[in-house]
């Protein structure tokens, strides 16, 4: 859950999408995307610093693939609907008519603006029990699915092992500026649609792609 704002302004900052602006729907006088960019930096550092003391005697390439398991797209999304960030977001009508409000993409943005928020307003130690309470308990679910492993990779391996050609990925959206773009990828797997995925590059797209996909494949 979210802390109590000792700046009710920076939470409703953090919770101003840039479409909200225009249309006077927040009474932030700018978009979540400084949080964000704030936040992004945070995370990073306490993620890393919790990983370093949690795995003393794993080398630096694993706990790389730890932690982009822990800040990827899909993770933070999760997250900002577990919380609730979805339904207390300020958009515009046109954003949300398109599903803004369960935009992965746009919700791990939105998550990483609260920890933004967080750090200015409380500081770095409010910050860490906020991760600690609502994304590092996800990782031993991550760790013990092997969740962190390359998602492409595995997905070809168990693709190939039933007699499949590799997967197809295909972008299916590409949509925001140049600066910041966000791609939104299907992946077929024996030429049918087995996962979609959302990521501020190609590359980070399908790997969301894949994770869902390995997600359905899991429950069927």
């Amino acid at each position: 859950m979210l802390p109590k704002f000792n700046n009710p302004l920076l939470l409703e900052t953090a919770l101003t999408h840039r479409s909200a602006l225009n249309e006077r729907v927040s009474s932030a006088l700018e978009s979540n995307e400084r949080l964000e960019f704030l936040g992004d930096a945070v995370l990073e550092l306490i993620t890393t610093e919790f990983l370093f003391a949690e795995f003393p005697d794993e080398p630096e390439g694993i706990l790389t693939a730890y932690r982009s398991s822990l800040v990827k797209t899909t993770t933070l999304s999760e997250v900002a609907l577990e919380i609730g960030l979805g339904e207390k977001l300020h958009m515009s009508k046109g954003e949300e008519a398109t599903g803004g409000r369960n935009n992965p993409g746009l919700l791990a943005d939105t998550t990483e603006a609260i920890i933004g928020a967080i750090y200015l307003d409380q500081g770095y130690e409010a910050t860490q029990e906020f991760l600690e309470e609502n994304l590092f308990n996800k990782f031993a679910k991550i760790k013990e699915q092997k969740l962190y492993q390359d998602s492409k990779s595995v997905l070809q391996e168990i693709v190939q092992s039933k007699g499949f050609e590799a997967p197809i990925y295909k972008v299916t959206k590409e949509e925001g500026p140049d600066h910041d773009k966000q791609f939104t990828i299907e992946v077929l797997v024996n030429s049918k649609p087995a996962g979609t995925g959302m990521g501020k590059s190609k590359q980070l797209a399908q790997q969301a792609a894949a994770q869902a996909a390995l997600k359905e494949l899991a429950n069927t």
